[in-house]
């Protein structure tokens, strides 16, 4: 059964022979290896072409931001499927990545979306202000959670959103994204009922779309950088093991809502 309109498989990232390994045109051992970062070659696999120095500095920024986050439920879910299962470090990081979702690490990606809402709304005609004020009302008005806005730890700023913002403005980049995202932080108060300030769910896209990262790849950036902390958890779990520690802690405070046999 045929879905879809392609009938031969067919990619333009890697191909090989005997001799030669090409990635994205390029040949692996003479002109990537030892040649360029892994964040240069992450943009290379996944756009074809060779970041500009403004687009590295601020790819490998959030990288490096959204990283790792302490004891997170990501983390805590691959500590304790290490305990349980420690044969399986790749089936532990795959549990951690399973939970990237809208509340966590998938965030930015939905937060990228409605940039490029405001975005739009501002290729129309609209003004920076009217287009973010439109948007955010038409997520409140479908009870939608903004995404990338408030913390429950960070109530003032992320701090991270700073460092961010900042990298992104040294480096040269667009920076009309990051103009949204706080266009979009002034409004919320009117139409929200309540400040929410930005998160670094809501930096991320700001930065990297102005840097020319696509929109529709957003999600890979906390998943590619949270693989690389969620490693580092378990190779600590290997030698300081908490796993369990966590199991434990849950039952612990675990109390039994539900009925009970009768004694009759």
């Amino acid at each position: 059964m045929k879905i879809g309109k392609a009938t031969t498989p067919s990619s333009a990232i890697c191909t090989s022979d005997e001799d030669t390994i090409v990635v994205r045109g390029r040949d692996l051992c003479a002109e990537v290896i030892g040649k360029l970062s892994f964040t240069e070659y992450f943009f290379l696999l996944l756009t074809g072409k060779q970041p500009t120095e403004a687009t590295l500095k601020v790819l490998d920024a959030t990288l490096v931001a959204i990283t790792e986050h302490g004891l997170v439920p990501s983390v805590q879910a691959a500590r304790m499927t290490y305990a349980a299962s420690p044969e399986a470090l790749q089936g532990a990081v795959a549990a951690g990545l399973l939970g990237c979702g809208s509340v966590i690490l998938g965030a930015s990606a939905n937060a990228g979306e409605m940039l490029d809402e405001v975005k739009q709304k501002m290729s129309s005609g609209k003004s920076l202000h009217d287009a973010a004020r439109e948007v955010v009302s038409e997520y409140r008005a479908v009870k939608k959670p903004i995404p990338g806005y408030g913390h429950p730890l960070h109530k003032s700023r992320d701090p991270r959103v700073s460092a961010l913002f900042n990298t992104a403005s040294e480096a040269g980049s667009d920076l009309s994204y990051v103009e949204i995202a706080e266009e979009i932080e002034r409004v919320i108060p009117e139409i929200v009922g309540k400040p929410l300030k930005l998160n670094v769910s809501a930096a991320i896209p700001a930065v990297l779309l102005g840097a020319g990262f696509p929109l529709q790849a957003l999600r890979g950036v906390p998943i590619l950088a949270r693989s690389a902390g969620l490693v580092a958890h378990l190779y600590e779990e290997q030698q300081s093991p908490i796993g369990f520690a966590l199991s434990y802690q849950a039952t612990r405070e675990y109390e039994y809502t539900g009925d009970m046999p009768s004694n009759d």
